[in-house]
């Protein structure tokens, strides 16, 4: 058994056999992806796994041997994090460090638990607002919120990407930017 230890870039990216993305995986399960001839390695990581009898290097991008057709999502799952990753962590109200979510139309009001109306606020900005409106309030959103889109969103979520799966992932997008 290989001597698998977490690193700092403790994840590799899964690429069709058609260099499509499909997912994020554990170093481990890329090493036994490689091992068991079901993937080649494309890119390597830092640091090598050493087994009594081997030596591989850190798998950073693998790709399949045989195409696998997935269902894809057609849209982005809704989470906290994900919130404040689409919103760089800043308030939408202020631009000060986000701590809480807001509902820009509130819930209490009939309003949406949706990418549409959700952002990230600071506290500050959060209870100030309350269960009013940002127009009530004469406020203004700094950019409206809607649900992220591209490659890099479906397969990594709110994930950061590693540099070295830029050329596999559209990374040139704004909203991935974590």
């Amino acid at each position: 058994m290989p001597d698998i230890r977490p690193t700092a870039g403790s994840g590799a990216l899964v690429l069709n056999a058609t260099y499509e993305p499909l997912c994020v995986v554990s170093v481990r399960r890329a090493a036994i992806l490689v091992l068991s001839a079901k993937a080649v390695c494309v890119a390597d990581g830092d640091g090598v796994l050493h087994s009594a009898r081997n030596a591989l290097p850190v798998p950073s991008v693998v790709r399949l041997t045989r195409f696998v057709r997935v269902p894809y999502r057609t849209h982005v799952g809704l989470s906290r994090r994900a919130i404040f990753a689409r919103d760089g962590w800043r308030c939408a109200y202020c631009r000060g460090p986000a701590e809480t979510i807001d509902h820009v139309f509130p819930r209490s009001r009939g309003g949406r638990h949706a990418w549409e109306n959700v952002v990230a606020a600071c506290a500050r900005c959060n209870h100030t607002k309350g269960d009013k409106t940002p127009a009530e309030l004469g406020w203004r959103l700094h950019s409206l919120p809607a649900a992220p889109k591209g490659t890099a969103w479906r397969v990594l979520g709110h994930r950061a990407p590693d540099p070295r799966w830029a050329d596999w992932l559209d990374l040139r997008e704004p909203e991935v930017a974590a």
